[in-house]
């Protein structure tokens, strides 16, 4: 999915992404301007991803399903 740059990623919201080669969920913790927290709930630590970085997603709110 091409993500369109007027989307805007915020905190609570859950995305889809490749880390690692393989496809994840994850649970945004919190999002500035320049970087995003996430959090894989999966027992892992939550890391952090540059907003440049995050190229291919794609952003799941479940008051647009």
């Amino acid at each position: 999915m091409n993500t369109l740059l007027i989307e805007r990623i915020e905190s609570g919201d859950v995305i889809e992404m490749d880390c690692d080669g393989e496809r994840i969920s994850a649970l945004v913790l919190l999002a500035t301007e320049d970087a995003i927290i996430l959090d894989a709930c999966d027992d892992t630590t939550p890391f952090v991803i540059r907003r440049s970085d995050l190229t291919d997603y794609r952003l799941f709110r479940p008051e647009a399903a």
